[in-house]
């Protein structure tokens, strides 16, 4: 083998060596897809809203508690036992997945001007926030809930807190149709946020 071809070996060997550190080839067997939220309502392409900070809506991210903060589907299996859903894995934690959703449908259902705390860079004067209590599964009743503790905070104004809840039954506790139906009642509960807020 000459010295050329020696070389280029080596260097072969080197570029594989980076993509199998890039790319698992064993180990654990992945998903056969991930899951996502899609929005019913969203903003046209080309779409623009113009207004001044202090008029923005700022939509934070909600807090969740702690079954929620990973990518897998809880599904509760008593009162008080909870297990995840084999093979049904969101491509972002919920939490991110429902605020990406609920700004999109807010902009989109009113013409509104909404950015995220850092875009508004402390000016804003109406804030939205809250907590994703429910984004799962009931198992004993194949239902799915999503559940959205809203906080509506206007400067000078009372604080106003309220509960959107919607549900979807499942024929099956199988990652796609647990996947449609918790789109399906998510996208209902950022509706009645959108109409709420305003």
């Amino acid at each position: 083998m000459t010295i050329l071809h020696k070389t280029k070996a080596v260097g072969l060997l080197a570029c594989l060596g980076l993509v199998s550190a890039c790319v698992s080839f064993g180990g654990a067997k992945p998903p056969p897809f991930l899951l996502s939220l899609t929005p019913d309502t969203q903003v046209d392409a080309g779409a623009v809203r113009t207004g001044p900070q202090a008029g923005a809506l700022v939509v934070r991210l909600p807090s969740t508690p702690q079954k929620l903060n990973n990518l897998r589907v809880p599904v509760q299996t008593s009162t008080t036992g909870i297990a995840y859903l084999k093979e049904a894995t969101w491509v972002d934690k919920p939490a991110r997945l429902f605020h990406g959703l609920l700004t999109e449908t807010i902009a989109a259902k009113n013409n509104r001007l909404v950015l995220t705390p850092t875009q508004a860079g402390g000016k804003a004067e109406t804030f939205l926030s809250g907590e994703l209590v429910n984004f799962g599964l009931d198992g004993p009743s194949l239902t799915v809930t999503v559940t959205y503790d809203a906080v509506k905070m206007l400067e000078g104004q009372p604080v106003e807190k309220r509960r959107f809840e919607a549900s979807e039954p499942v024929f099956a506790a199988e990652a796609g149709p647990v996947g449609e139906a918790l789109n399906s009642a998510a996208n209902k509960v950022v509706l009645e946020v959108a109409d709420w807020i305003g």
